[in-house]
């Protein structure tokens, strides 16, 4: 199929308009009098259950952007209506444009794949049967009505694939013509970011939307299609993802390479001397043996040196001090993002991007009303407009002086595989300070614009100037080194901080005589490699071209959720657990051609070739699928069970006596009795942290996962006699960044004990 370019590139109609009537087609004859007719039925349940009060109350939080199918739309008339997602967003939109214009939302997406089945039909061309999504019948009514009423109607979703797509399912249900001026897009939520946008309103990309749904597709056929194998071979309830998998695999991997290690011992030698009048002191690192490195393999070996070192005279051999810049940091990107606000705030990706998306969708500020503080948060670019730019340096001159601006301008350049389609992370105003803004923000939003805006504005700054000095002594046949490091300038340090940690040095003479007061000999082991934290995993993601900024969080969510991997208690290493071990085992052994990094890292590239127009969506799921499917089929017919054997906890059971077992469920580890179905006796894994727990003073903290909810897979802390007691904390109490919630607990009930 061509792929059909809906910007100013090269388009082919004919392929744009069969497209766009084919799922017009489909979505109102097979399935939107159905999904109507289930939301009618699904309300009314809803209806039924809900007290009048609590309905009451549901409905006075309903945002003013939903649109009830009875609306009287005479409001609309005249007006230019703007589409966005979400009810935040159009919120602050409408503040912005004022009474020329209306501005609804969707509310996410309005037509998606459903869940039920596989919804692709591969022998028409891959083509996807969307419906529309369950309990929107009312809020597309009426969105249909307010459109047909308004002068004009300009689709605003965010600017990327997901955002392009929604577009494009909007303008279908709408009866809007794709390659129409229908489309606006904003790189940040501000009066001057709006009012450019709404000025030159432009065509859906079509392209955009088809890498949009060629991923969708894809991700659909694997998981799918694995899922159900998983099943048969594996365990039941299992699932499986195209990129999630090899994010597994990647976890696994890495434990596999810590399981495998054998630690190595070695020592250090450290020499503490001074100058002969004892005003000067210098710890040295003995680092070289007759030219060469030094390794010292064993504690004979280590007083072999420090006997050596005694009998010798310790001279200085060199001392010399540079002075170098230290370039500033660039602008944050998705990943680089992600990965500072885990260091430095303690957040997990996903939160990241929410707390994100709500600085990006606007912030009520006295006096100025919502502003979006953020630019786009999903972007793999460092490019930053010349007015921000110019901006920021007109902040630096009038906060700090001429010194700290840089000589030239600092541009920043994106790697190979970026898409560079926005800018960078960045303050929308480098004069709306965090402190300025700080009483309009919750605390996490503080800290993570905080983190954004001194980002921005550091690396928009002069070098700072790091003076380094480095001592070099030498004893008979061994060379020792020591090195010391201070800020000359700070330059971006002033609002960043530098990493460089200051160790002064006094100066020494070359040819001059140390006095050697103490030897130090430190036995140390070579370490296992660490294993990834949730930024680490990002990072690695990012490097091997898996995955993009849209999709770091959801992956690891997903691995959380699915109990494959856990967070440790400590450090939040991620550490797969038994049943994650077990289902990479299969696929590698099964499937490792399709969970293969070089693999999925072509395939995000042919994404990106669709997106940009040089490949049609079709041809590439249809050549995955030609080599998917005779492995698929052959692995289903020929593929050993490698159901986990059954884990014995050595007592009876309390209710019928056989013997009880350690099973997996969705929210890990569980103790049930081997006589299931008769015997339906559990109890949870329950094991304490001895920590008493803060709130009651007599429960014990005990750690659990989240069941249900925003925050269902992650885990936390909870009392042991809850209900009684409701003490909450995402963080183990006592370690940093501590954090308790004071959130509705309802949020984590029926959580499962840790195993």
């Amino acid at each position: 199929m061509a792929t059909v370019k809906g910007t100013k590139k090269k388009t082919t109609d004919e392929a744009a308009e069969k497209k766009t009537k084919t799922t017009k087609s489909a979505a109102k004859k097979k399935t939107d009098k159905t999904a109507e007719e289930k939301t009618k039925t699904g309300a009314k349940t809803v209806k039924k259950k809900t007290s009048p009060k609590a309905a009451k109350k549901t409905v006075s939080k309903k945002p003013s952007s939903k649109v009830n199918g009875k609306q009287n739309f005479k409001q609309y008339e005249g007006k230019t209506l703007v589409v966005v997602e979400s009810p935040a967003k159009a919120k602050t939109l409408e503040k912005i444009l004022g009474s020329g214009y209306k501005v609804l939302a969707s509310v996410g997406h309005v037509r998606d794949l459903p869940k039920g089945r596989l919804a692709i039909d591969i022998d028409n061309d891959f083509e996807p049967d969307y419906i529309q999504v369950r309990g929107k019948a009312d809020l597309i009514r009426g969105l249909k009505g307010a459109s047909q009423v308004s002068k004009k109607t300009l689709l605003a979703s965010d600017p990327d694939r997901e955002g392009e797509a929604i577009a494009w399912h909007l303008a279908s249900l709408l009866d809007i013509d794709p390659k129409s001026e229908c489309r606006i897009r904003m790189q940040e939520i501000t009066e001057h970011g709006v009012t450019d946008a709404v000025k030159d309103p432009d065509a859906i990309d079509i392209d955009k939307v088809d890498a949009q749904q060629a991923r969708r597709v894809l991700d659909r056929l694997v998981g799918y299609q694995l899922s159900p194998l998983l099943w048969n071979k594996v365990k039941r309830g299992l699932s499986a993802g195209r990129v999630q998998s090899v994010a597994l695999r990647i976890i696994c991997e890495r434990e596999d390479e810590i399981d495998k290690f054998i630690p190595e011992e070695y020592w250090l030698i450290d020499v503490e001397s001074s100058s002969t009048d004892g005003k000067r002191k210098y710890k040295l690192r003995a680092d070289k043996y007759q030219g060469k490195p030094l390794s010292v393999h064993d504690e004979k070996e280590a007083e072999k040196v420090e006997k050596e070192l005694n009998n010798a005279v310790l001279k200085v051999d060199e001392f010399r001090t540079k002075e170098s810049p230290k370039a500033a940091l660039p602008p944050f990107k998705t990943s680089t993002l992600q990965q500072e606000a885990s260091r430095r705030c303690g957040f997990a990706p996903g939160r990241t991007m929410r707390i994100a998306q709500s600085l990006y969708e606007g912030v009520e500020i006295p006096g100025r009303g919502p502003v979006g503080l953020i630019t786009y948060m999903r972007t793999d670019s460092l490019r930053i407009s010349p007015e921000a730019v110019e901006s920021s340096k007109k902040f630096i001159l009038d906060n700090y002086g001429s010194k700290y601006l840089p000589k030239g301008t600092n541009a920043y350049a994106s790697k190979a595989r970026s898409q560079d389609a926005h800018e960078a992370i960045r303050a929308t105003d480098p004069f709306i300070t965090p402190a300025s803004v700080k009483d309009c923000l919750t605390p996490e939003q503080y800290r993570l614009y905080d983190l954004i805006w001194s980002r921005f504005i550091a690396s928009q700054m002069a070098p700072a100037i790091i003076a380094r000095t480095t001592l070099i002594c030498v004893s008979g046949d061994y060379s020792l080194k020591q090195s010391g490091a201070v800020v000359v300038f700070d330059g971006w340090g002033k609002v960043f901080p530098l990493g460089v940690k200051d160790a002064d040095m006094k100066p020494a003479v070359e040819g001059e005589t140390l006095l050697i007061d103490k030897i130090i000999k430190d036995q140390r082991f070579t370490q296992p490699p660490s294993r990834y934290t949730e930024a680490g995993l990002v990072k690695a993601l990012e490097e091997k071209g898996i995955g993009r900024p849209s999709t770091y969080a959801a992956i690891i969510n997903t691995l959380s959720v699915r109990n494959y991997v856990d967070r440790g208690e400590e450090d939040k290493k991620l550490i797969p657990t038994k049943l994650g071990r077990l289902v990479n085992t299969f696929l590698i052994k099964y499937f490792s051609s399709l969970i293969n990094v070089d693999f999925t890292a072509m395939m995000e590239d042919e994404l990106d070739q669709i997106e940009a127009g040089e490949l049609p969506w079709r041809k590439v799921v249809g050549e995955f699928w030609g080599g998917f499917k005779p492995v698929l089929d052959d692995v289903s017919a020929h593929a050993e069970n490698m159901r986990p054997e059954p884990e014995l906890v050595g007592e009876p059971c309390p209710e019928c006596g056989k013997d009880l077992l350690v099973k997996s469920g969705r929210f890990g580890e569980f103790i049930a009795c081997s006589g299931y179905p008769e015997c339906k006796y559990t109890r949870n894994i329950v094991r304490t942290t001895g920590i008493k727990c803060p709130k009651c003073g007599e429960g014990e903290l005990v750690r659990r996962r989240a069941a249900k909810g925003k925050v269902k897979g992650r885990m936390f802390y909870g009392c042991t006699r809850y209900p009684d007691c409701d003490f909450i904390s995402w963080k183990k109490p006592g370690t940093e960044n501590q954090e308790q919630t004071v959130t509705d607990p309802t949020e984590v009930e029926n959580a499962e004990t840790d195993m």
